[in-house]
């Protein structure tokens, strides 16, 4: 389907549109082309055991470091 550019409303003369206007048959996307991965669950739970194991291991390292000296 082409436009008609005598009855297209918001033209200008030379087919071009005003700032801020839709053009004509604009081109549109909606949805995703296909569907995304969901992260695994797992990954967020070993990064909170990791990082409470380390800080563990720092605050033991300055205790026995504060009683040592």
């Amino acid at each position: 389907m082409t436009a008609d550019p005598e009855r297209t409303p918001g033209l200008e003369p030379g087919g071009g549109v005003q700032p801020g206007d839709t053009p004509p048959e604009a081109g549109q996307t909606s949805g995703l082309s296909h569907q995304e991965a969901t992260p695994p669950k797992h990954l967020g739970r070993i990064a909170i055991v990791l990082i409470a194991i380390f800080a563990v291991l720092v605050a033991a390292m300055l205790i026995t470091r504060a009683f040592l000296m």
